[in-house]
């Protein structure tokens, strides 16, 4: 395929990756310490970190299409400390104790992926400038002071809460009323980073299969195909690695669900613009909706912009057409648009998507079952592109067995229920999706916290 259509992260760097040409498949059986299924960035952090710790370590990586072809390549660029779960859902989950050292690894994750970038010489745009999350009414404002808060309970996110005067005379966001800053967020440009990476891997000495197809596991014996050839590959442990895509294998089916989220990108924009919008380089954006939106300003001073909204597909089918949607675009432009009027009419370069993992409690996990010769990492719910840094890290603890503060984490060894069957799946996600919409809508109307929000958020863990 032409590997520029992924979207904009990987179109703005087709010339420098040659087109994106496969590495070789497999030419044949193998026989490895450490088999990964998949060659996103949980699968990189992992051989990178497991390179650390034993650098004789036969690693081989196997993907069907090219390094960073999922959500690791067309994400919204967000190196955050942002966690499926809330700091207070985890506390009442695991205790006070656990939650402070789940949410302090996430913010010590936000540095190391900068630290890694700058040591291996990855340009991929890191700049740690924050989160900005704007309230837009009442409502969102009990959501901002609410988030706020929490930060103050916990004593780890140092959030800040900007008031009404401060936001408009900063921002170019007319009806804001208030916004919450956080700085434990990076903006980068995810495909720099995850091709980076994958060189950064290759030259340690692991081995990266491209058009490689993994067709199932058991045991440690990975079943690959290989355009008609099938072959084995037998390892000390398998792990996988394959976020929403995993829903297609037999090992994974119901474990986890592939919700889409889309994405736009503006023409770069002027710096006369900019000023009037009031985001610097290196912030993210967002405001307390429910049905989410996040956003960045990019190097080349364009918005990428993107959020939910896009319908679940029975079967938890995944398809290359599913990557856009003309109504999902409208969503986006208009909101952006609401958001930041400024912006309104600009010229919209590029549109795209991909599925994103989402396990039945939105509780992502990492864990290892040694009588299988598995790990496995992955449920990011979206919010993966620093989590996946701080699995490989975990991940690469538990394979070399050893017990450290990352492997204490609560959410090592989490087993989340598996999803229903269709079609109750497909009416169940869809109608979540509904829900969010209806959501926004009430708390537009009423003015008041939104009945339909509160009645799904335990499903959420929030």
């Amino acid at each position: 395929m032409d590997y520029r259509s992924v979207g904009f992260w990987f179109d703005s760097i087709a010339e420098a990756e040659d087109g994106f040409r496969h590495r070789p498949g497999l030419a044949d059986d193998a026989t490895v310490d450490v088999a990964i299924v998949g060659a996103g960035l949980t699968g990189l952090w992992t051989a990178y970190y497991l390179q650390e710790l034993d650098p004789g370590l036969r690693i081989l990586l196997l993907e069907r299409e090219v390094a960073g072809f999922g959500a690791s390549g067309r994400n919204g660029g967000w190196c955050s400390a942002l966690f499926p779960w809330s700091a207070s859902a985890l506390a009442a989950r695991y205790g006070r104790d656990a939650a402070i050292a789940q949410r302090q690894a996430m913010v010590d994750t936000v540095d190391e992926v900068g630290r890694v970038a700058a040591a291996e010489d990855i340009d991929c745009d890191y700049v740690r400038g924050g989160t900005v999350t704007f309230a837009r009414d009442r409502v969102q404002l009990a959501s901002a002071r609410a988030e706020f808060a929490e930060s103050e309970e916990f004593g780890v996110d140092q959030v800040s809460l900007a008031g009404t005067e401060t936001v408009r005379t900063r921002y170019g966001v007319p009806d804001a009323i208030a916004a919450t800053v956080t700085p434990a967020c990076a903006r980068v440009h995810p495909a720099k980073l995850v091709r980076g990476l994958a060189r950064a891997v290759e030259r340690r000495g692991a081995t990266i299969a491209e058009g490689t197809e993994v067709v199932g596991w058991a045991d440690g014996v990975v079943r690959v195909r290989v355009g008609d050839v099938e072959r084995t590959v037998t390892a000390g442990t398998v792990v996988n690695a394959t976020e929403g895509y995993g829903s297609q294998l037999p090992q994974v089916g119901r474990s986890v669900l592939p919700l889409y989220s889309l994405m736009i990108a503006t023409e770069p924009l002027p710096d006369s613009v900019w000023e009037r919008i009031g985001i610097q380089h290196g912030q993210t954006f967002a405001d307390f909706r429910h049905l989410i939106v996040y956003g960045q300003r990019t190097a080349d001073n364009r918005i990428a912009f993107g959020g939910r909204g896009a319908r679940y597909h029975l079967g938890s089918a995944i398809r290359t057409s599913y990557d856009r949607s003309p109504r999902v675009r409208h969503h986006l432009v208009r909101t952006l648009g609401e958001l930041f009027p400024a912006v309104a009419g600009v010229r919209i370069t590029h549109h795209w998507g991909g599925p994103l993992g989402v396990p039945r409690d939105w509780h992502a996990a990492v864990g290892i079952d040694r009588g299988a010769r598995e790990a496995w990492a992955g449920g990011y719910v979206g919010d993966g592109l620093s989590t996946t840094n701080l699995a490989g890290r975990t991940l690469a603890d538990l394979i070399a067995d050893k017990r450290t503060d990352l492997t204490a984490l609560p959410w090592v060894g989490h087993r989340s229920p598996r999803w229903e069957p269709e079609p109750l799946r497909f009416l169940g996600a869809n109608a979540g999706l509904v829900a969010m919409e209806g959501a926004d809508l009430e708390e537009r109307a009423t003015g008041r916290r939104s009945l339909i929000a509160r009645a799904m958020a335990p499903l959420t863990g929030h």
